[in-house]
C-alpha cells in the first residue's frame, strides 16, 4: 500500500474565498482563443512553467498519461504546418458534413494554418494510451482521455495567466504528428496548442459564452 502524508491546505476566510473565486472567474472570462499570433519570442522557461502547471492535473490512478512536446524549431514547425494543411484541405473538401461546416462558419476556420508557423511555440499534447513496464510489457492506463483533457485545461489557464494566448487545434487526422515528432506507438496526438503573444491586429469571433443558468443545475 502506498504511503500517505498530511494534506497541505490553508483554510481561507469566507471573505477571502469569495474574493479569490470572483477574481479567478473574471480572469478566465477574459480568456479568448485567437488564430492571429505575433512572432515575438517567448522564453522557454515560461513554456516549462505552463507544462509544470499542466502536470499537476489529477489523472486516473495517478498515471499521468501525457507527454507535452514543445516545438520552437522553425523548420519543424513549417513541416507540421505543411502536413496539417494537407490533412485540413482533404477535411474541408471531402470529409466535413454540412452541419459541421455550419458550426465552424462563425469561427472563420479554414485549411490555412498560419498559427503553426507564426507562434513562437507549438505545444503538442500526446495521450499515452498505455504505459510500459520495465520489461517492455504493456501497462494498462485508465481514463486517459479525461486525464489529458484536464491537463490541457490547466495548461491553457497557465498560458492565459502569463499574458499569452493559445489555440486548441485538432487537425483531422493527427497521425502525422507522431511521425514528425518521433513519438512511440503508445502515444497519440491529443491536442495542438500554438502559444505566443497575440498579433497587433489579432481578432476573435464576436461570440458570447453561455450563462451560468445554461450550464449549471443546483439540486
Amino acid at each position: 500500500m502506498s504511503a500517505f502524508i498530511p494534506l497541505s491546505h490553508q483554510r481561507l476566510s469566507p471573505t477571502e474565498s469569495a474574493r479569490r473565486a470572483a477574481e479567478f472567474a473574471e480572469h478566465l472570462d477574459a480568456r479568448r482563443t485567437t488564430r492571429h499570433f505575433a512572432t515575438d519570442a517567448v522564453p522557454r522557461e515560461w513554456i516549462e512553467l505552463a507544462i509544470r502547471a499542466a502536470g499537476t492535473a489529477p489523472s486516473g490512478a495517478h498515471q499521468q498519461p501525457w507527454t507535452f512536446v514543445a516545438v520552437s524549431n522553425p523548420d519543424l514547425k513549417q513541416r507540421m504546418r505543411d502536413a496539417a494543411e494537407e490533412e485540413e484541405r482533404r477535411f474541408y473538401a471531402d470529409r466535413i458534413t454540412p452541419e459541421w461546416r455550419a458550426a465552424l462558419e462563425p469561427l472563420g476556420t479554414d485549411a490555412v494554418k498560419t498559427h503553426l508557423t507564426d507562434a513562437p511555440w507549438v505545444v503538442v499534447l500526446f495521450r499515452q494510451s498505455y504505459g510500459l513496464h520495465a520489461d517492455g510489457s504493456r501497462q494498462t492506463f485508465y481514463y486517459t482521455q479525461e486525464s489529458c483533457g484536464i491537463a490541457a485545461g490547466f495548461f491553457i489557464a497557465a498560458v492565459h495567466t502569463m499574458g499569452l494566448v493559445t489555440l486548441t487545434h485538432t487537425p483531422s487526422p493527427m497521425g502525422f504528428l507522431s511521425d514528425l515528432l518521433e513519438r512511440p506507438a503508445n502515444e497519440k496526438a491529443f491536442l495542438v496548442m500554438p502559444v505566443g503573444y497575440p498579433a497587433a491586429n489579432a481578432q476573435v469571433p464576436a461570440l458570447t459564452r453561455k450563462s451560468l443558468a445554461d450550464i449549471a443545475v443546483f439540486r
